[in-house]
């Protein structure tokens, strides 16, 4: 496994709670008309990618520390596929030309910020070629995601945003934001956040808000969840 991080395991009564939330949300995917699927464990994530795509097709994704911990991103720079590299290393013009190859692909790769227990994604991007890909572009679309990305709402999913996923993400892209520093939103010092307040530093990666909620074209997006805890 890539990156491997150690996480502890859910067990016994932990284990049975989080597995009624999988399948509230699994539930509420497929009516919104979402491919929705489950496994045990990460590491069976890859193989049930492998079963999904036929080698030779175009693959690509966004920045996402779940799919590097999963394997994801060692499967799709195998060999086995047309690979579009997103990463470290690009030049702004390369990273550009990758990210709109990217909406072409016939599979785009990536998690989510957070996932309701009603069947919707909510995502925030800097750059926002993650939600643009989402959205409109790519043939098909897998969402990878550990139980930890699962909330109640969409008001749950702005917190976490706020105060988990922001913060460990601009960290670990070395942002000089104000959440990298405090661990948390300058939005949440006021009475009333609203949704899209934010920082004013040029390294913000707050800036397009998405929710995906009921598919137009059925099944074209693919949410795998499992009962572990990957990425931010």
């Amino acid at each position: 496994m890539a990156d491997d991080v150690t996480k502890p395991m859910l067990e016994g009564p932990a284990l049975a709670v989080t597995g009624m939330r999988i399948k509230r949300t699994v539930e509420a995917l497929k009516r919104n008309r979402f491919d929705a699927r489950v496994v045990a464990h990460a590491s069976e994530i890859p193989a049930l990618i492998e079963s999904l795509v036929e080698e030779g097709q175009t693959v690509a994704h966004g920045g996402s520390q779940t799919l590097k911990e999963c394997g994801v991103i060692d499967l799709l720079s195998s060999g086995k596929y047309h690979f579009i590299e997103h990463g470290a290393g690009m030049s702004k013009e390369q990273a550009w030309e990758a990210d709109h190859a990217a909406l072409s692909a016939d599979w785009y790769f990536m998690s989510a910020n957070a996932i309701t227990e009603n069947g919707e994604l909510y995502n925030v991007d800097g750059n926002s070629n993650r939600v643009a890909a989402l959205c409109y572009g790519p043939r098909h679309v897998v969402v990878v995601a550990g139980s930890n990305k699962i909330v109640r709402d969409l008001d749950e999913a702005v917190i976490r945003m706020k105060t988990l996923a922001a913060p460990a993400n601009a960290i670990r892209l070395g942002c000089r934001t104000y959440c990298a520093q405090r661990g948390e939103c300058v939005s949440l010092t006021a009475a009333a956040p609203l949704l899209a307040d934010g920082c004013s530093s040029p390294d913000r990666i707050c800036c397009s808000y998405v929710v995906t909620s009921f598919q137009r074209v059925p099944d074209r997006i693919t949410v795998i969840l499992t009962p572990e805890s990957l990425g931010f």
